[in-house]
């Protein structure tokens, strides 16, 4: 079982130690009372039943056996059109996006404002990701940021040791095992203020809603556009399973990956490090480095040369006036956050 989200966080390290890891092992505190006044976000509460979990593994299993079985059935031909690649990729970036800005930058970090139609189209294209409600999504990255790789974190790769057998253990964990624990973040200690918006609060419950939506657009979208079932189930092939997967791996590899290896430019006081090959598909929150050291930026990849597409669909929609007060990082404030002996790159991105 992980440790409760209530548990006292130990004395903070520097990035350039490696974690007390005999905190990620010792029995958690009791749990803290919490508002008891609030509704819930999600239709299950804070504990999580059998049928959640049976229900998580299948959304874990299923799309990543296509996922798989991707590469084998594009060689075969005859079985991928450039509608199923579209849908894929068009697919993906909305919800991809949907979870980076929408989840992670506006709702967990309020890295910038948005008007409520902006507000709640974030809420849903994230949930269409199917990583889970936005109010318990939100509420388990403010737990990973208070408790970042010790006592309490939520998925920290490092909760089990740092020899080679516990590390592989603590991968596993931090990538996909952390979300069958019985016990769930406390909405009401994490995301009070979700909780309290009536337009996040319902498309939270709603959450089915959306991941019906996503399973079953591209299928009849293709199916309609070739009218052939062939074409529906292409569709809901690479479009839905195979996009699902992908989607699914790249987001939990932020938290496996990005706390395991990589580049540490920044101060933090976690192992969160900066993993280039993911930027792409990562949209941008690979740079997680820079994340962990200024958790409110609205760009992560700060740095010339690091691909941020998350960052860019801020700046569109800020252009437009549906988001504002963004806070782009000052090349003074960037500068403050390095690590003193890092040799890397000085150039920093424009905001």
């Amino acid at each position: 079982m992980a440790p409760t989200d209530t548990a006292t966080p130990p004395s903070s390290q520097s990035s350039t130690s490696g974690p007390d890891t005999s905190t990620l092992t010792s029995t958690p505190s009791a749990p803290q009372s919490a508002p008891s006044d609030l509704p819930s976000g999600t239709l299950g509460g804070d504990t999580q039943n059998t049928g959640e979990r049976i229900t998580i593994g299948l959304f874990i299993a299923v799309p990543f056996v296509a996922l798989l079985a991707a590469i084998p059935v594009a060689w075969m031909g005859g079985m991928l059109s450039w509608l199923d690649v579209t849908l894929a990729v068009v697919m993906y970036l909305i919800a991809g996006h949907g979870i980076t800005v929408g989840f992670h930058r506006h709702f967990t970090h309020r890295a910038f404002k948005a008007n409520r139609p902006t507000k709640i189209a974030m809420a849903i294209s994230g949930s269409m990701a199917i990583e889970g409600p936005v109010i318990r999504w939100v509420a388990d990255h403010r737990r990973h940021h208070k408790y970042a790789d010790k006592e309490g974190d939520p998925h920290s790769p490092w909760r089990y040791g740092n020899n080679v057998p516990a590390l592989i253990k603590g991968m596993f964990f931090a990538h996909m095992g952390w979300m069958f624990d019985v016990e769930q973040t406390d909405q009401r200690k994490f995301a009070p203020d979700l909780l309290k918006d009536k337009d996040i609060r319902l498309v939270s419950r709603l959450f089915p809603l959306w991941v019906a939506i996503s399973l079953l657009l591209p299928p009849i979208v293709g199916g309609l556009a070739t009218w052939s079932w062939q074409g529906a189930l292409t569709a809901f092939f690479w479009a839905t399973l195979v996009r699902v997967g992908l989607l699914h791996h790249v987001t939990w590899s932020i938290n496996s990956i990005c706390h395991a290896i990589g580049e540490r430019p920044f101060e933090s006081r976690d192992k969160s490090g900066n993993v280039w090959w993911l930027a792409v598909l990562s949209m941008g929150e690979s740079w997680h480095n820079l994340h962990h050291a200024d958790p409110t930026s609205a760009r992560h990849g700060v740095l010339k040369g690091q691909i941020d597409s998350s960052a860019r669909v801020i700046k569109i929609l800020e252009r437009f006036g549906w988001v504002w007060d963004a806070r782009w990082p000052s090349a003074e404030r960037i500068e403050g956050k390095r690590v003193d002996d890092y040799g890397g790159e000085k150039t920093l991105v424009a905001p």
